[in-house]
């Protein structure tokens, strides 16, 4: 018999530990190597765990157990054949097959053995609370199997083999039950380091509006070329990304952070563009976004948020910035205060556009209008710099041409000013 240890691979520098989300597979199953056998959640990212060699696996750590990096979490026994009419490893962990009921009494040690103490009957199981939610099922859709009537993934599985009464499936169930879901190790770092900054820096918020007609004018005529021409939407984000690197290079004291009794002041532009997934709040880095043109940060951004949706995002992708822009317009917020990111010294925060009546000119017309905020903290940014900061933004926007010619009017250039 060969077995190999599989430890828990280094995620980043500086993360010492991690959460085992959860496991793919079972005690006892044979796996392929390079099969993603565990889920594993840092305070950075959630990242996939590999299988190092194909053979027989022995778990040795629970679902929700937090473990060192470095520290063994499994047994691969290489020596081990693979089964008769072994199928191919499933490729999509979210998707629920039907085929999976055949395996229940395989299954359903695992689920109980991850139970060491009295559930009341309803509870469900990390892995079977995930499929529950991802599909909208509530509890008392599901009968329990587990210990104390614990809900196992089997069970979910089974349940939706089965078929649910379509009546039931959606709105209020009706039957007050509550359940305890135990926050992921990436959602309790976001909390710790949100309250860090309410109480830790002095954070102001300054708000300012723009008219969006200039950009989406552009958008409109050159979006279909632009596509064509680069392969990538051409969307309002790089738009303000590259009003906001100018905008930096203009007040240095925005993109710098401090450190200690030190002002660091960075010669370059990483901006953090906050995305949703499903494993919450991500901000993704673009490095030296100063450097790049509209169509290249377009194209970085969706890369990115590709990866941030499914789940492979890296924590050197999400660490480093200088500067943070997020968009709770997509959502339809039109007016918030967003909270610095740390280290970093500010945020900008986008909104929804809404059609307002302004005066253009000393006439009323209808525009599309945006808010617009900058959350700063102001130990190491002063009143003048924000308000400035966010005028520039505005202007540029306002004023395409400007991003072009770096924040200066082409007339001034013309003109030598």
């Amino acid at each position: 018999m060969s077995i190999l240890e599989m430890k828990v691979p280094s995620p980043g520098e500086s993360i010492s530990e991690v959460e085992i989300a959860e496991w793919l597979v079972s005690d006892g199953d044979y796996v392929e190597k390079d099969q993603t056998i565990a889920e594993v959640d840092s305070d950075k990212a959630t990242l996939e765990l590999p299988a190092e060699a194909s053979g027989t696996i022995t778990l040795k750590a629970e679902e929700g157990e937090v473990v060192a990096v470095g520290q063994v979490v499994c047994l691969i026994d290489t020596s081990a054949t693979p089964p008769a009419g072994k199928p191919a490893p499933k490729e999509e962990k979210s998707e629920v097959k039907v085929e999976a009921v055949k395996e229940e009494k395989k299954e359903a040690p695992k689920e109980e053995k991850a139970s060491k103490e009295t559930h009341a009957t309803g509870t469900a199981s990390p892995a079977a609370a995930k499929i529950m939610r991802e599909n909208k099922i509530s509890s008392g859709q599901v009968s329990g199997t587990g210990k104390d009537g614990r809900i196992t993934k089997q069970d979910v599985v089974a349940a939706m083999a089965a078929g649910f009464d379509s009546s039931a499936v959606a709105g209020w169930g009706g039957t007050r039950e509550k359940t305890n879901q135990r926050m992921s190790m990436l959602r309790r770092k976001v909390a710790e380091r949100l309250v860090a900054v309410k109480s830790e820096t002095a954070m102001l918020t300054t708000f300012n509006e723009v008219d969006m007609k200039p950009i989406m004018d552009i958008r409109t005529k050159y979006k279909k070329a632009f596509a064509d021409h680069h392969e990538v939407n051409l969307g309002f984000m790089s738009f303000f990304t590259k009003a906001v690197t100018e905008a930096l290079n203009l007040f240095p004291a925005v993109n710098a952070q401090i450190e200690g009794d030190q002002m660091i002041l960075h010669d370059y532009a990483d901006v953090g563009i906050a995305v949703s997934s499903p494993k919450g709040l991500m901000v993704p880095v673009i490095r030296n976004a100063e450097q790049m043109t509209l169509a290249e940060i377009e194209k970085e951004i969706k890369r990115l948020a590709v990866k941030a949706r499914d789940g492979k995002i890296t924590p050197d992708e999400m660490t480093g910035g200088t500067f943070t822009i997020t968009n709770g317009g997509v959502f339809g917020s039109m007016m918030s205060t967003p909270i610095i990111n740390p280290p970093q010294s500010a945020i900008l925060g986008m909104h929804n556009i809404i059609q307002r009546p302004v005066a253009i000119d000393g006439k009323v017309e209808i525009r599309p209008m945006m808010y617009l905020a900058l959350s700063y903290d102001h130990r190491i940014i002063d009143g003048k710099e924000s308000v400035s900061f966010l005028v520039k933004v505005k202007e540029m926007l306002e004023n395409p041409e400007r991003m072009i010619f770096g924040s200066k009017d082409p007339h001034e250039i013309l003109l030598g000013l």
